[in-house]
C-alpha cells in the first residue's frame, strides 16, 4: 500500500515528551518553571526563545524540522490542539499520529524532536500564546543560513491534516 494513503496509527510518539507545568499561585498571581538545565538533555538545550499569538480557530503548521527540536510551552491564555505525526521511517512509532490538548486548562511543555511533523490550532475563544525554545537558531547565526523547515501546509496533497 502506498505509504501516504495508509491511515495513521493513533498513539504516543517515540521521543516526544509531554511535561505538565505546575502554576505556583499566591496573592501576586502565579509562577511556572518552563526550563531547568538539570532536567533537560543537553542536546535539546534552547538556543533561542520566542512567543507567538494565535487567534481563535487559526492553525500554525503542519511543518517539520530536519535538525531542530522544538520546546513548546503552552501556558494559556486559551487552549490548543497539538497534532504530531511521526515521519521517521526508522522509528518504532513511524506513521503514528498523536493529539495533545494543551494550554490554559492543561499547561505543559511538549518537546518535539526533529522530523516529527507538527501543527497546533487554537481551540479557545480568545487569542492564545505559545512560547517556543528551540535548540537551533532560526535561520542560523546572524540569520544567514537556510531555514530548517519543511512546510507541509503548502502541499494540497499532504497526508498531515488537522482532523480529529
Amino acid at each position: 500500500m502506498d505509504e501516504v494513503k495508509r491511515p495513521f496509527l493513533e498513539g504516543a510518539i517515540e521521543g516526544v515528551e509531554i511535561r505538565p507545568l505546575k502554576k505556583h499561585r499566591d496573592e501576586r498571581g502565579w509562577l511556572a518553571e518552563i526550563f531547568r538545565s538539570d532536567e533537560l538533555d543537553v542536546k535539546v538545550f534552547p538556543a533561542m526563545a520566542y512567543i507567538s499569538e494565535t487567534l481563535p480557530g487559526v492553525a500554525r503548521g503542519p511543518h517539520e524540522h530536519l535538525d531542530q527540536t522544538d520546546y513548546f510551552c503552552f501556558l494559556g491564555p486559551s487552549s490548543f490542539e497539538l497534532f504530531l505525526w511521526d515521519n521517521r521511517s526508522e522509528s518504532a512509532s513511524y506513521w503514528t499520529r498523536q493529539i495533545v490538548l494543551a494550554g490554559e486548562e492543561s499547561p505543559c511543555v511538549v518537546i518535539v524532536p526533529e522530523r516529527i511533523v507538527h501543527a497546533y490550532r487554537n481551540i479557545g475563544r480568545g487569542p492564545g500564546w505559545v512560547i517556543n525554545c528551540p535548540n537551533r537558531l532560526y535561520a542560523g547565526r546572524g540569520r544567514k543560513e537556510a531555514v530548517d523547515e519543511v512546510r507541509h501546509e503548502k502541499d494540497p496533497q499532504t497526508p498531515f491534516r488537522l482532523e480529529t
